[in-house]
């Protein structure tokens, strides 16, 4: 059988020893004083984008229009040599595919997370 975590099996008693811990008397180190030369952190002006997409519900929901253009796609000249419904599936494949990307930009001037869901 699987055992779960600590945390799991004994949440009352893990709460219990972390309160303890948290409460234990806290040590203060001297710092070196702060120059202004030093940089701050995270900037005032700091542009911080975050943004979750729920693509796979939406790729979901476009798929019956994509099957729908398949005879549309067969009329195209330039795309009578190939499969236009092999073609169709297989982008559904890799737009499908994309859940679960995260796109993690840090830079001095902005902070940008994408998340495929």
């Amino acid at each position: 059988m699987f055992e779960s975590p600590r945390a799991v099996r004994h949440f009352g008693l893990a709460a219990l020893e972390a309160r303890e811990r948290r409460a234990s008397p806290i040590v203060v180190r001297e710092t070196a004083p702060v120059t202004p030369t030093d940089a701050p952190a995270n900037p005032p002006g700091r542009v911080v984008v975050r943004l979750w997409i729920p693509s796979t519900p939406i790729f979901m929901l476009l798929a019956p229009f994509a099957l729908l253009l398949i005879p549309l796609l067969y009329l195209a000249p330039p795309l009578r040599r190939f499969n236009c419904a092999a073609a169709v599936f297989i982008l559904g494949d890799a737009l499908l595919a994309l859940g679960g990307t995260v796109v993690d930009v840090d830079t001095p001037e902005a902070l940008v997370r994408i998340r495929l869901f």
